[in-house]
């Protein structure tokens, strides 16, 4: 049952990724943490997100900006340790409460427009990167700081949701070094791992007829029932 219910949460969250070029794991962090704890959801969550990632970039690869993503990777790549000794210092009730106040901050961070100003040229790459570099190791959430990088330097949409796809896929492949491999088994990955490919190739043909407001707003509503969840969760793990 656990394995079904990941393989739904997958599929939705692939489906938003594709219409949307974000999400992914902000949509699925919420439910794979429960399903399998703060730990081991997590890392999954990144390895899907990466195999996402994979999947879309060749549609994307033309729109990518390479020189603006290389100012985002290596800063996240020298602050991605820190998230994962972070990882290794607390215990699973505040991991919890760390995953939960990362998604509300990502679910905020378009709203707050002071922090897209500060997040100009190279200086607001170099913080947005790092930021986004540790966030991805220790909660998978590593899409906010890019996004308010985005809005305050004027990147346009379709460049940025292109060049997130590589800058997610090195963010996520050093966090997979970094965290280790999922213990799940073999078999249950693959159909997580499969449920996300379909999920994407479902998200190509429903792009062309559904609008991204309605897949952003799908996308909010389970993000923020997702986070409220593990934020109960965590409180309530503080005092068992």
């Amino acid at each position: 049952m656990t394995v079904i219910l990941a393989g739904i949460a997958t599929f939705v969250a692939a489906i938003i990724q594709r219409i949307t070029g974000l999400g992914f794991v902000l949509v699925l962090v919420g439910p794979i943490v429960l399903l399998y704890g703060p730990i081991e959801g997590v890392t999954l969550a990144v390895l899907l997100a990466l195999v996402a990632s994979l999947v879309a970039i060749p549609m994307v690869w033309r729109h990518i900006d390479w020189k603006r993503s290389w100012w985002l990777i290596w800063p996240g790549l020298i602050a991605a340790p820190f998230g994962a000794l972070l990882v290794r210092l607390l215990p699973d009730a505040a991991l919890l409460l760390v995953i939960a106040a990362m998604a509300y901050f990502a679910l905020l961070a378009g709203h707050l427009p002071a922090l897209s100003a500060s997040l100009t040229g190279r200086r607001g790459a170099i913080a947005s990167g790092a930021a986004a570099g540790f966030m991805n190791v220790a909660s998978g959430l590593g899409g906010p700081p890019l996004a308010a990088y985005a809005v305050g330097d004027r990147w346009g949409q379709r460049s940025f949701a292109a060049s997130a796809q590589l800058i997610f896929i090195a963010f996520d492949i050093v966090t997979v070094a970094l965290r280790g491999l999922p213990v799940t088994p073999v078999e249950d990955v693959g159909t997580l791992v499969v449920a996300t490919i379909a999920g994407i190739a479902i998200g190509t043909v429903l792009s062309r007829n559904v609008a991204p407001r309605i897949a952003r707003a799908a996308m909010l509503v389970i993000a923020w029932a997702g986070a409220t969840v593990v934020l109960v969760r965590g409180i309530l793990a503080l005092f068992m």
